[in-house]
């Protein structure tokens, strides 16, 4: 093996790593601080992967993610749970342990579904492939387990990372003017929503989203 299949073996893993980390944190602060580490290691592997196939577009990328997924986002989600004073804790609907085993058992999963599919493929990175949806598989899973409503967006944050790294596995990513759309996509997003958790928290004095179930019950 290569030293360049290597490097980018070893970014799977630490991606895979802080998603399960991801999965286990229960504090907003550290969550923000481990997407902000998934960019820069999505940044690293997209170096790697330009320098070992020639890909010139790759450079731009993970510039752009880097400036994006590793500095501006986590700066606005930090800037967010800073104005909403949210330090606390996370809370899940099951306790830790419990979702670990399911986050273990999605990864053997992963592994099964994108074994056809790594065989047949021809790229560098086709070894990668099964990580890259356990990530999705795990930030899916990390979304449907917290209460708060910034734990649910850094969820959807970090699936979109998964999709990401698993576009560069298959294709060696996608053009940069579709990076760019979806870049500005994400940006935007992100900017209504912390206006979207400002509404609720002036509305029920909390960001917990099961104070918007009982208010769906009562108009009914």
């Amino acid at each position: 093996m290569s030293l360049s299949a290597q490097l980018i073996n070893l970014m799977a893993a630490l991606l895979l790593l802080i998603a399960f980390a991801m999965l286990s944190q229960r504090r907003i602060l550290s969550l923000i601080h481990l997407y902000a580490w998934q960019g820069v290691v999505l940044a690293t592997n997209n170096i790697v992967i330009g320098y070992s196939t020639g890909q010139t577009h790759l450079y731009y990328s993970a510039l752009l993610t880097f400036a994006l997924k590793a500095i501006l986002l986590p700066w606005i989600l930090h800037r967010l749970i800073v104005r909403l004073n949210i330090r606390w804790d996370v809370e899940t609907l099951i306790n830790i342990p419990a979702t670990m085993l399911v986050g273990i058992a999605l990864v053997v999963f992963a592994f099964n579904l994108a074994l056809p599919i790594s065989q047949l493929a021809g790229t560098i990175t086709r070894s990668t492939l099964g990580i890259a949806i356990a990530i999705v598989l795990l930030s899916f899973l990390m979304m449907i387990t917290r209460r708060k409503a910034v734990p649910q967006v850094i969820g959807f944050l970090a699936l979109e990372n998964g999709l990401f790294f698993a576009a560069t596995s298959a294709t060696y990513g996608m053009p940069l003017a579709v990076e760019l759309g979806i870049a500005l996509d994400v940006l935007v997003g992100v900017l209504i929503l912390g206006i979207f958790f400002f509404q609720v928290r002036e509305a029920f004095d909390s960001l917990d989203l099961r104070h918007m179930e009982k208010l769906k019950e009562t108009d009914q």
